[in-house]
């Protein structure tokens, strides 16, 4: 979920930028982290993709709002440590097993446990490039994908997808909406984006609708947890921005068009 929440193109010039509002609801918080390109811990901030979807500019996304969320829930859950991986505009054939996208999101993974933690969730939204073709759109395709389970070795890893929303025609646009919210593996629960406002380009989500939709999978992610507070160890220990003791540390993936 790179997020292009504030991203505007200038039609005149052609230039693409991000307008640097960042909402209240995401701003940073000393419990919440990111594992940055170069594979260290760090304060959490928007973009939360600056140095993963470098290639492109990067506004706001779902995940800070989805951790403070989860955070103004339950003030006492911990740390959560956010795992970026997203790469706009790539389809799921480009993220199937032994692909370089999947290898690196496996890496990525592992390398968020050097400092203690375990993967908690998986975050998954699927963009728009896999709904101009009818085999792009197979759900055959997506199933795949969520084995990956497999390879992070945690067979029952709680997965909430979104389900794309889009105001342009797109002809297999409802294709793959149908295999998303009829899907059935375990532990998986989705959330809808339709309806959510879009930005101009009738493409990506607004910023608003951004900071819901990571209201919303907060909301989602937490009727996982058992009911009562979530105990935690003492907040993490920073020494020169890397060596960190998290008590949780979430998986976070997503590509979009």
């Amino acid at each position: 979920m790179a997020g292009r929440g504030g991203v505007v193109n200038d039609t005149i010039t052609g230039i693409v930028t991000w307008d640097g509002i960042v909402p209240p609801q995401c701003q940073p918080n000393p419990f919440i982290l990111r594992l940055s390109a170069n594979l260290t811990w760090v304060l959490a901030h928007e973009p939360l993709h600056a140095d993963i979807d470098f290639k492109k500019t990067n506004g706001v996304g779902p995940g800070m709002a989805f951790a403070n969320a989860v955070l103004a829930k339950d003030p006492t859950f911990g740390v959560i440590g956010l795992v970026p991986c997203a790469i706009g505009g790539t389809k799921i054939s480009k993220w199937g097993k032994g692909t370089f996208l999947y290898k690196q999101l496996v890496m990525r993974a592992a390398a968020s446990f050097q400092y203690g933690g375990t993967i908690q969730a998986l975050l998954w939204y699927q963009g728009e490039s896999d709904t101009v073709s009818e085999e792009d759109a197979s759900p055959i395709r997506l199933c795949n994908f969520l084995n990956l389970r497999h390879d992070l070795q945690s067979p029952t890893l709680p997965i909430i997808q979104v389900a794309l929303a889009s105001g342009r025609s797109v002809a297999f646009i409802d294709t793959v909406r149908e295999a998303q919210l009829g899907i059935d593996l375990l532990n998986l629960r989705t959330v809808d984006a339709k309806g959510l406002p879009l930005q101009p380009d009738t493409l990506h989500l607004s910023t608003p609708a951004q900071v819901r939709l990571g209201e919303k999978l907060a909301e989602t992610y937490l009727q996982f947890l058992p009911s009562g507070p979530i105990s935690s160890p003492t907040p993490p220990l920073v020494v020169s921005e890397a060596v960190v003791t998290l008590c949780y540390s979430f998986w976070w993936s997503h590509y979009q068009a």
